[in-house]
Formats: structure tokens, sequence, C-alpha cells
């Protein structure tokens, strides 16, 4: 059983060092690592791979959660590869490991990584675990979404799932509120891994 705290980091694979987006999911890693926390990325290039490498740079530990399907093997900045065979087990896999969570910027399968998070928060499938977002880029489709989440949903008025109680997603603009928000909830808090 893994004992430390894990933040799981998800975004896109598309940034390269020296790209604004890099730069700052590896600053990400630093601010987790020097909070102590480990990370927990998908193990590939891009935002991935910078959280791992800021991580490392800092002195903290790193998982990836890789998978077959890809046919591709962990960055250089792993200590632990988490080797799955199909692209939906690495999915609840990544989730499971974290004891919080951080959304870059990034594509599609940031959007599915995100919105499975914040549906098991939503559906209180589990609870205790942080999630944020980096940055504004996200911020259109949350707000779309709380349009119909955050109604009252029955005859009587009272909200029906947790996100209708208040925002289980936080919208933060920095590296260290993000790191700074993650660690006020997760040393606080009683997260457990399920």
């Amino acid at each position: 059983m893994i004992s430390e705290k894990i933040v799981t980091v998800f975004g896109s694979s598309r940034p390269e060092s020296g790209d604004p987006d890099y730069e700052e999911a590896r600053a990400l890693g630093k601010a987790l690592a020097q909070r102590g926390f480990a990370v927990c990325t998908g193990g590939y290039g891009g935002t991935m791979e910078a959280a791992s490498r800021g991580a490392k740079e800092a002195g903290g530990k790193t998982y990836g959660v890789t998978a077959e399907f890809f046919g591709k093997k962990a960055n250089a900045w792993i200590d632990v590869e988490v080797r799955k065979i199909t692209w939906d087990e690495r999915l609840f896999t990544l989730i499971r490991m974290g004891d919080g969570f951080v959304a870059c910027k990034g594509g599609t399968g940031t959007l599915v990584e995100l919105a499975v998070v914040w549906e098991m928060l939503n559906k209180s499938v589990m609870t205790d675990k942080p999630m944020v977002v980096l940055g504004n880029f996200w911020r259109p489709i949350l707000d779309r979404v709380r349009e119909v989440e955050q109604r009252p949903k029955n005859k009587s008025g009272s909200p029906v799932w947790g996100e209708a109680n208040g925002e289980l997603v936080q919208v933060v603009a920095t590296v260290a509120e993000a790191a700074k928000h993650l660690g006020n909830k997760m040393r606080n808090g009683t997260a457990t891994r399920r």
C-alpha cells in the first residue's frame, strides 16, 4: 500500500521543453514536490514529462501510469512505472492513485480525465480528494456545466449532487496557488485511496 500523498497531474502530451505550458507544468511538479507530495502523471511527454521532471528536480518521487494501448515507454523522469493494458485501465489507475488532482491545459484526453474526476466527486464516489484546474483554459467548460449541476434538482429544491452544494473543482491562477490549495486540503483532509 502506498503511504505518501500523491497528486495526479493531467495535461497535454504536446508541449515541449521551453514552451510556456511545459515550463508551467515543470514548475508545478517542483512546487508539489517541495510540499512533500509525490507526483503521478500519465507517464509520457509534454505536460506529463514536465510535471515529472519538475518533481524530480526538486527531489520528489514520481509515478507514471502507462498503457500497452499507446505502445510507448515512460519518460526518463519516472521513478515507478505502473503499466496497464488498456486506455481505460490507465485512466482509472491515474485517478485511484491520486489523493489530489491538477488539470493543466490539454485536449480531449485531459478533458476526459477532468470530467471523470469531477463526476466521481460530484456523485461522492470519492470524497476528500481536492481537484484544481490551473489557469482559465477550462473555466468556460466548468461554467457551462455548472449551469446544470448547481441548480436544485428535486421537488423540495434541495441539491441532489455534490456540485450543487459548492464547487468541487477549484480554478487557480498560478502554480503557487495550486500547490497551496492542495497542500491545505490534503494535509488537513482525510483523503483516502479507493
